[in-house]
């Protein structure tokens, strides 16, 4: 059973190349200023963080230019954390089809962060270490703005005006009933810590095991139906810009989204991260791991950083992440830039990888070497080793066994004990 997080209408979304094309055509949204902060407590010592503004979409090109910034939150120790942190963009890049333009890069990066995160899981998995982490991706190219996240590492965005929006959903299992249900459907029991005399305490939890997400990268010892398939959400920033405020649980459990975006209003990046993790201490103390990145995405011409406090009477919240019919859509992004409208562009939350994957027009997707490749860890397959990712789903649009993207073996097995076919560990032959 697939999760309906995810499920939009993503026929009433604005294109994504329609709207980079508008952007190159008028040539009148230069790229902006990307500044960034980082701030931590640490308790535990499991919480790790990705800084990088150097990343380029064709190799030696450097205007194709874009910054990722991550969180990894790790539990049960930290050796999931840190190989999430040296592995993770890595394994999305290599999902990517090299010489893809800007905006055939932007609109594969969804499927490619999903194939990047099942690797990153499977991979770490096969070391036989039972620690996990969640995950928070940002990754900033120009004005657009994707986020993939597992976990409980929160990313939020400030705009101008002091409109606030959410860029990824919380897998917890106290919070997510749709998780709940997913986990359940899938196998896995859900419950609260039972103590002497039959008394529940505590949040909900997944057993065998005891984790309180529904999703992360590692945990090998807890269950398949604990996916590392993320919700991602994607969106282009108004010529306003805005700021980004990515932090792990630390931050809160100790700060709603709005206090943690008042707190540091007005200030640069560097002090804003501050601020924020000394918001978080002030209110609750040093309980867990507190790490906090703020991102500023500044428009060129302008000096002013950091969004600026909302007005008493703000009309265009209501108007925040406003989606758009394809007939009115080259009328009203010019009104939504220049009123700072934020516009969504992709969001997508199933749990089930056939359907995150999607489907190939062609019959493959071929490698140099002339063999097709695992969508998820890009390795050579022959034409007769290749499983469809749609292959006896239910989710399937076609019945043809030859349509792609393909799995190797291993991965097909890892798909199949994610969605409760087959318990975890059982390989098929």
């Amino acid at each position: 059973m697939g999760s309906t997080e995810g499920r939009r209408n993503h026929h009433n979304l604005v294109p994504l190349a329609a709207l980079i094309s508008r952007e190159l055509k008028n040539e009148k949204m230069e790229k902006p200023t990307v500044r960034y902060g980082h701030a931590a407590q640490s308790r535990k010592g499991e919480d790790y963080f990705l800084i990088k503004t150097d990343g380029q979409r064709v190799p030696g090109n450097s205007s194709s230019t874009f910054s990722a910034f991550a969180i990894f939150d790790g539990h049960n120790g930290n050796a999931a954390a840190i190989y999430t942190k040296e592995n993770l963009l890595n394994h999305v890049l290599s999902a990517i089809p090299r010489g893809l333009g800007r905006e055939e890069w932007l609109q594969t990066l969804p499927r490619a962060l999903v194939a990047g995160f099942v690797k990153a899981d499977k991979d770490f998995q096969s070391r036989g270490e039972t620690s996990g982490t969640t995950a928070t991706v940002v990754i900033v190219d120009g004005w657009t703005v994707t986020v993939a996240s597992v976990g409980d590492s929160r990313c939020i965005l400030d705009t101008q005006g002091g409109a606030l929006s959410t860029l990824t959903v919380d897998h917890r299992l106290e919070e997510n009933v749709e998780e709940r249900e997913r986990v359940a459907a899938s196998g896995g029991e859900v419950g609260r810590l039972s103590i002497v005399g039959g008394a529940e305490i505590g949040p909900l939890r997944c057993w065998p095991g005891g984790l309180c997400l529904s999703r992360s990268i590692g945990d090998m010892d807890v269950g398949e139906f604990i996916v590392p398939i993320p919700y991602v959400k994607q969106v282009k920033l108004s010529n306003r810009g805005g700021r980004l405020i990515i932090a792990s649980d630390g931050i809160w459990d100790a700060l709603s989204s709005e206090e943690a975006a008042k707190s540091c209003r007005g200030l640069p990046a560097e002090l804003a991260a501050r601020q924020v993790v000394k918001e978080a201490l002030r209110s609750r103390g040093l309980k867990d791991d507190t790490t906090c990145i703020v991102v500023d995405i500044i428009p060129p011409d302008n000096s002013v950083q950091p969004p600026t406090p909302p007005k008493k009477q703000n009309k265009l919240r209501a108007l925040l992440f406003r989606k758009k019919s394809r007939d009115s859509a080259h009328k009203l992004s010019k009104k939504l830039s220049a009123v700072g409208i934020v516009e969504e562009l992709f969001e997508e939350g199933s749990a089930m990888l056939a359907e995150r994957l999607g489907s190939d027009e062609c019959t493959a997707q071929s490698t140099t070497s002339g063999l097709f490749m695992c969508a998820v860890c890009q390795v050579d397959l022959a034409p007769s080793e290749g499983i469809s990712v749609h292959a006896g789903s239910i989710f399937s649009m076609s019945s043809k066994p030859w349509q792609g993207p393909f799995l190797c073996s291993d991965c097909r097995n890892k798909k199949d004990a994610m969605e409760g076919k087959r318990p975890s560990g059982v390989r098929v032959v």
